[in-house]
């Protein structure tokens, strides 16, 4: 018997749904949705009804849904921290009733084990170490598994108010950005700042114990929860915040490389798995190539990736994983010409064609593009995006030209493919390049084959047959503190709105047939 299985994470920030059909031991993803994309809510905590309208028309009827947490356990937490107004919140099982109509069996699982779920049972690896790190989940805030024989057992664990998650995101709005969200402009404004003028200080004012390979705890001096802005108050200048946001990503670096160890001592695996908000840090990500020969992160490994950890979790089985494209469908030929056509002759041009990115990344589908090799171009993008001048962009590059202009990781020539710019990695020639290149020298590369994404590669390589250059920009076709563009209506109205063309898909033959 076939049944249609939702997953979903929400109710806090970042919520999603996630649709998969299970037939007896057969379990398939259908597609993953985040809940802003549809509201134009920036990390909207609400599922919303367009989100599941879409999802019963094109799926049908669920048979049952997972949650990516336990509620009880969340609101013992909540109430250790004093958080009285939200212990009256619904059950998830309740809201989704209340808020949709759609009333379901539904199972819970831990936080953790839906991020950690998540990335093992997604990746090609039966034999696997999972590092979570993220700001909180019930109570967990830090975790290391060990994955083997479709089994995830646990095997360090550290709980709140002990966060490095929250740490950073502490720091992110000491300095004058919005915690929970802005976190990878402080990772971006780091790589402009001195990161020795603070970075003594900051472990001296915070860290209570230093974790080791031997005992990985990260134990802070206080409960950083609701923020440092009392931390030197005095220092709030534009140098000051770029020269923390340095020191901080400096120390973060250093944490990460210490707990990467200790799970390849917990574990002594081959392989490992990155999971929660933190493996997000790009920069940070390669650290892990040291000590493993294997290293996936799910390219949504934040909590909105954990509507897919939840049902994993409860099922307890791999699937195929079938990319980062499972959200909502503008249908039709991608515009792989017309793309070109406004990208000589403008430099800069934005496309909105096939189905959603799952994740903070836009990898071709929900892209502004523009031509890598001008002087202008990063300043004009950065104007569009309304961003600050300092934010760097990612090229996205044939992967068999990859290791012409950029070094990988540990010198290893074509060790590391990039589909989803979970890496930094040096331009070997960033004078050709300067719009994709940031101040250290380096880039957040995608990398494009045919198997995995045949639109955007046939783009790319008539763009080089066009003009010799294998590469184009990529950023997110969004604008600073708006979601992503989701389907037509939305690419029309932004379009309109900051006036750079949106490239829609070409007519559908076979639709116009029918």
């Amino acid at each position: 018997m076939t049944k249609v299985v939702w997953g979903w994470s929400g109710m806090s920030h970042d919520a999603s749904l996630a649709v998969f059909v299970k037939n007896k031991n057969d379990l398939k993803l259908l597609s993953a949705s985040h809940s802003e994309r549809y509201s134009g809510v920036k990390n909207d905590r609400n599922i919303h009804p367009a989100q599941t309208s879409e999802a019963l028309e094109l799926y049908g009827t669920p048979n049952s849904a997972c949650y990516y947490e336990r509620p009880l356990l969340k609101k013992s937490r909540q109430l250790w921290a004093g958080q009285y107004n939200l212990l009256s919140k619904p059950s998830p099982k309740r809201w989704l009733k209340d808020n949709t109509g759609i009333h379901l069996p539904h199972t819970y699982v831990t936080h953790h084990h839906s991020h950690s779920a998540a990335g093992y049972y997604t990746s090609n690896y039966r034999d696997a170490a999972v590092l979570v790190v993220d700001s909180i989940g019930e109570w967990e805030t830090l975790s290391i598994w060990k994955g083997t024989d479709r089994k995830l057992k646990r095997v360090f664990s550290q709980n709140f108010p002990h966060s490095i998650g929250i740490w950073y995101s502490a720091m992110t709005q000491r300095i004058g950005l919005k915690p929970q969200e802005h976190e990878y402009i402080l990772m971006g404004m780091a790589a402009i700042g001195d990161s020795e003028r603070y970075y003594k200080r900051i472990k001296d004012d915070f860290f209570a114990h230093w974790p080791t390979v031997d005992d990985p705890r990260v134990l802070f001096k206080e409960n950083l929860h609701r923020g440092c802005l009392r931390w030197l108050p005095e220092h709030h200048g534009v140098s000051d915040y770029a020269d923390i946001a340095a020191a901080v990503q400096r120390i973060y670096e250093e944490l990460f490389e210490v707990l990467v160890a200790a799970a390849k001592q917990l574990t002594q695996s081959p392989n490992i798995i990155l999971m929660g908000g933190c493996a997000l840090n790009c920069v940070s990500n390669s650290i892990a190539r040291k000590y493993f020969s294997g290293v996936w992160i799910m390219p949504n490994p934040g909590d909105a990736g954990s509507s897919i950890g939840a049902v994993l979790a409860t099922e307890r089985c791999w699937i195929e994983w079938p990319g980062a494209y499972l959200g909502t469908d503008i249908l039709g030929d991608y515009p792989t010409q017309t793309v070109i056509d406004e990208l000589i002759e403008n430099k800069i041009t934005a496309v909105a064609s096939g189905r959603a990115e799952f994740g903070p990344r836009s990898l071709g589908h929900r892209s502004i593009l523009a031509d890598p090799r001008g002087e202008d171009v990063k300043d004009r993008v950065n104007a569009i995006k309304h961003r600050e001048a300092f934010r760097p962009f990612a090229p996205m590059i044939l992967e068999e030209y990859a290791d012409q202009h950029f070094e990988w990781l540990h010198g290893k020539p074509g060790a590391v493919k990039s589909p989803y710019m979970q890496y930094t990695v040096r331009c070997l020639q960033p004078e050709l390049f300067p719009a994709i290149v940031h101040y250290d020298g380096t880039s957040r590369v995608q990398t494009v084959n045919s198997r995995d994404c045949p639109e955007v590669y046939g783009l790319l390589k008539s763009w080089y047959a066009a003009t010799g250059c294998p590469m184009l920009l990529n950023t997110s076709l969004n604008i600073k503190g708006e979601p992503l563009v989701n389907n037509e209506s939305d690419a029309r109205r932004w379009e309109n709105k900051y006036g750079v063309k949106v490239c829609l898909p070409e007519s559908n033959p076979f639709s116009q047939k029918l």
